[in-house]
């Protein structure tokens, strides 16, 4: 978002359509980090809970040299063949041009990311809840500073943004590491280069539900990215990249919480703590939704000036006010949504946790935007309207889910509550 605003200011809307061309792919990476991240602190989580310290030192490590093995050898692939990836996005030659410049710098960023993403995740896992904002906040502070110097003052253009963002990711990660050595002398645990296979498909079956999350938010975009191009060309690109900056700050509160009742869900699942699974999922649903709403209100009314912020082109602002407006019109009702999708992966149902997960946008927004736009010739139009209808059916989907689940635990709680008097009556 702080590079959208920096570059959309000095350099136009030919910037933001280089940025949210090379987005796709980085909400890809993202994902593959996320994966590892929430893979290996859930099971960190469980072994910690069943007071297995052993396997829960073995599964930090193996998901430590997992990030290591994955993200390094990606990185430079991407670095070679970056003008061929970009070209598939079927932009203008201007905005490619960017785009390469701006991804051949970015993409060395994301290896530090993916560590901070992995430490952050797993402190929270022991304790430390404030780790991910800190981390985050002081990434952004960093980031706004280096685009202010780099971007405005000194010109750079994309390729000073791209510097600002992959410096204030190395910082992060820098922070983050030290703040995990503190704990590692409280703990006793220790980030090496151990892979135990045996922890890898755990690894991988919890937080892949996490990936297609981030994933398919890539994906989305770069189908989106290419209806948007053949209906409206770069402008449709341009509006795209505005709105969608916009659209992922809605998400900070709702995916904040439902990170934070991950870890905890996973320890009382472990611990058999049935009563209070349902109490953390009720609550988690409520404040979800009652701090986006809060956002989406303002979000709605003031939309014109925050679309703004990032371009001063008038026909841009005009169509992107009545884009963001469309996609946004019913957004409170996903806090459930996403809330379930996090609850499934903490509670080891990878499968379920997957499907909800691929339902909102691979199972219902694609189509439909392809639908609306292809078939029914709405153009840039489908492609917004197909947000508020997938909001809603995901919602419906994952309410239904989600009673089921407390029903279960109400059954679970009575089981014990029977055991517990049974045991009453023996000793008696």
């Amino acid at each position: 978002m702080v590079d959208t605003y920096f570059v959309g200011q000095e350099v136009g809307g030919l910037g933001i359509g280089a940025l949210i061309s090379v987005f796709p792919l980085q909400r890809i990476l993202t994902a593959l980090s996320i994966m590892m991240a929430v893979g290996t602190a859930t099971a960190f989580s469980r072994f910690n809970g069943d007071k297995n310290i052993g396997k829960a030192k073995a599964v930090l490590q193996t998901g430590f040299s997992l990030v290591l093995t994955v993200m390094i050898p990606i990185a430079i692939a991407i670095f070679f063949f970056r003008e061929q990836i970009i070209s598939i996005m079927g932009a203008g030659v201007d905005i490619s041009a960017l785009a390469s410049t701006y991804l051949g710098i970015i993409i060395f960023g994301t290896i530090f990311l993916s560590m901070t993403v992995f430490i952050s995740h797993n402190l929270i896992a022991l304790g430390n809840t404030k780790i991910a904002i800190i981390t985050t906040s002081i990434g952004a502070v960093i980031n706004i500073i280096l685009d202010y110097i780099l971007v405005k003052e000194m010109g750079m253009g994309v390729a000073g943004a791209a510097i600002a963002t992959a410096s204030s990711q190395a910082i992060a990660f820098l922070y983050a590491l030290y703040q995990f050595t503190k704990m590692r002398n409280k703990y006793g645990i220790a980030l090496k280069y151990k892979l135990d296979p045996k922890f890898l498909m755990p690894i991988v079956m919890v937080g892949i539900s996490a990936f297609v999350i981030e994933a398919e938010d890539g994906i989305l975009m770069g189908v989106i990215s290419g209806l948007l191009t053949s209906t409206a060309g770069d402008q449709g690109l341009i509006v795209l990249g505005v709105v969608s900056k916009l659209y992922m700050f809605l998400f900070i509160t709702m995916f904040g919480m439902a990170a934070a009742m991950q870890p905890i869900v996973a320890y009382n699942f472990g611990a058999q703590n049935y009563k209070r699974l349902g109490v953390l999922m009720k609550k988690t649903i409520l404040y979800a939704t009652l701090t986006t709403s809060v956002l989406w209100i303002g979000a709605m009314i003031y939309t014109p000036n925050l679309i703004g912020i990032f371009i001063n082109e008038p026909a841009i602002i005009i169509e992107a006010t009545k884009a963001f407006r469309i996609m946004i019109s019913i957004f409170p009702v996903i806090s459930i949504y996403y809330v379930s999708i996090f609850y499934f992966q903490a509670r080891g149902r990878a499968k379920t946790s997957i499907l909800i997960a691929l339902l909102r946008q691979l199972g219902i927004m694609i189509p439909v935007s392809i639908l609306l736009v292809k078939v029914f010739g709405m153009g840039a139009m489908g492609v917004w309207i197909a947000y508020p209808i997938s909001d809603l059916l995901a919602s419906i989907a994952a309410y239904m889910l989600i009673r089921t689940e407390r029903v279960e635990l109400s059954v679970e709680i009575k089981k014990q509550k029977a055991e517990k008097i049974a045991k009453e009556l023996v000793l008696r």
